[in-house]
């Protein structure tokens, strides 16, 4: 079985066919899809496709591109809406949330400190109720490691990580596991595909990050990515490891399950 570790099956790309996409996924393996919230306004969106779905699960928070229009009381609702979740055993983490650096107008002054003030109340929610977090990562590692540091969680998975071994290393020894997905499959990925074959294979989870992230393979006409896309991302990892594709399936989903306990409670649902 594979466990697609970050999917947004809410996106509007997969209005059309979203039921038949999710079919797709459980015919080829795909035994578990994690579809984490962006904003407080797809809070019920993401929890009610999870029970839709085989093997759906969900993550609640605030993505820090919606910070932006996202206001404070956002952050009492997400606390109020985690509350609300934790007897739900579909409900597996607090994500995505995190810091994005790339996207120039938010990366510096008071942008980024909004971005920052987020990120750590939404740290401190997850350290309360001893929850995950699913870690949006980009060209932030280090502020990310600093609060990290300072707030005390319970791991999770730094989604389409693509920084350093010194950094992989730091969120591995946090109880982190790595997201690799569609990015991995490019040749000039160079990095990504060190990290996935240099770190133990016990670091890594897969991610379609869908409908982004594309693979290599999908024709430039049809760049929608999809969970489905999983089973031949696991064959990459395997062709560029050296192992069997059972071998990195097993692995993977069980790398899933530890750094997110609740999965065990809605794969048994299944």
């Amino acid at each position: 079985m594979l466990i697609d570790t970050h999917c947004h099956l809410d996106a509007a790309e997969f209005d059309p066919d979203r039921a038949q996409v999710a079919e797709q996924a459980c015919r080829a393996g795909v035994g578990a899809i994690v579809i984490p919230a962006i904003a407080h306004s797809n809070f019920s969106v993401v929890r009610d496709l999870a029970h839709r779905i085989p093997g759906g699960t969900y993550a609640l928070g605030i993505h820090p591109l919606f910070v932006r229009q996202s206001g404070d009381a956002d952050l009492d609702r997400l606390r109020d809406a985690v509350q609300a979740a934790l007897p739900d055993p579909r409900f597996v983490a607090i994500g995505e949330i995190g810091l994005d650096f790339f996207v120039a107008e938010i990366a510096s002054g008071p942008q980024r400190e909004r971005q920052e003030h987020f990120y750590q109340a939404q740290l401190k929610l997850a350290a309360e109720f001893g929850l995950p977090v699913l870690l949006h990562v980009r060209r932030s590692q280090d502020v990310l490691l600093k609060y990290l540091r300072r707030i005390d969680v319970a791991g999770g998975i730094a989604h389409a990580f693509n920084g350093s071994r010194q950094q992989a290393d730091q969120f591995v020894q946090r109880g982190f596991a790595l997201g690799m997905g569609g990015e991995m499959t490019y040749e000039r990925s160079r990095n990504i595909r060190r990290l996935a074959t240099g770190l133990d294979l016990s670091a890594l989870v897969l991610e379609t990050d869908a409908p982004d992230i594309p693979p290599a393979w999908l024709p430039r006409d049809c760049r929608r990515n999809a969970p489905a896309e999983l089973p031949r991302m696991a064959q990459v990892l395997a062709e560029l490891r050296g192992v069997t594709v059972d071998e990195v399936a097993a692995a993977t989903s069980e790398n899933a399950r530890r750094v997110l306990p609740r999965l065990a409670a809605a794969l048994s649902l299944a």
